[in-house]
């Protein structure tokens, strides 16, 4: 360069090289950001994924999924009795429902507790702890007495007792879900709050129609 020593002209050259490299980088920057994108996406979307199947739950969102369980067993239990114990075709319409919705239940209610690496009861009124048998008497429950009379009555009779029974079966579930929303932060988990609710709203229709049947079982239907 004229006019200029040597000194300067490798400090401008050096500072001509530097501004290229700059550039250069700069215009390859947004290449490697765009090749990078659907990885980036990939991942914030597993862990939206993630967050959403870990929402807060405590320990009697826990106890109410696990006990529901074993509860709503018992009531298909004794609902599968309906066609083999002579119950009228009415009773028999409503004993299939009550299967159908809470076998399903059972299974939403297996899967929230296995997703989040949970013990996940089986679907029996009788649960194994300690290594013996175990009957859970959550409210509502039947007792073994009154199992025995259900599964010895018959005709009108099992109609009667069948009505009666799951009257005080269903009740109890109500007052479970009662019981969940009264503990302090528990039913935050979208899962756990649909399905209280839901089983609370179904289950309080199902004895609104059930004291219905039962009274006109009992003193015939009602006179126009």
């Amino acid at each position: 360069m004229i006019g200029m020593t040597p000194s300067y002209c490798r400090a401008v050259t050096a500072v001509l090289v530097a501004v290229a490299t700059s550039a250069c980088a700069s215009a390859t920057t947004p290449a490697v950001r765009a090749a990078s994108s659907p990885a980036s996406d990939s991942a914030a979307i597993a862990g939206a994924r993630a967050d959403s199947a870990l929402k807060p739950y405590t320990e009697a969102d826990i106890h109410f999924m696990s006990a529901m369980i074993a509860h709503h067993a018992q009531a298909i239990d004794i609902a599968r009795w309906a066609p083999t114990h002579g119950a009228s075709a009415p009773l028999q319409i409503l004993a299939e429902r009550v299967i159908n919705a809470q076998r399903d239940e059972i299974a939403l209610m297996q899967q929230w507790l296995r997703e989040r690496r949970l013990p996940v009861p089986e679907a029996t009124a009788t649960m194994t702890m300690g290594g013996s048998g175990h009957v859970h008497q959550m409210p509502g429950m039947l007792t073994a007495a009154q199992l025995q009379q259900l599964d010895q009555a018959r005709g009108k009779e099992f109609d009667r007792l069948f009505l009666t029974f799951m009257i005080q079966h269903h009740q109890g579930a109500v007052t479970m879900v009662k019981d969940l929303f009264g503990s302090q932060g528990a039913a935050l988990d979208d899962t756990v709050f649909k399905l209280a609710s839901d089983i609370s709203a179904d289950q309080t229709s199902e004895i609104d129609r059930m004291q219905q049947m039962l009274a006109e079982l009992m003193f015939g239907p009602p006179s126009l």
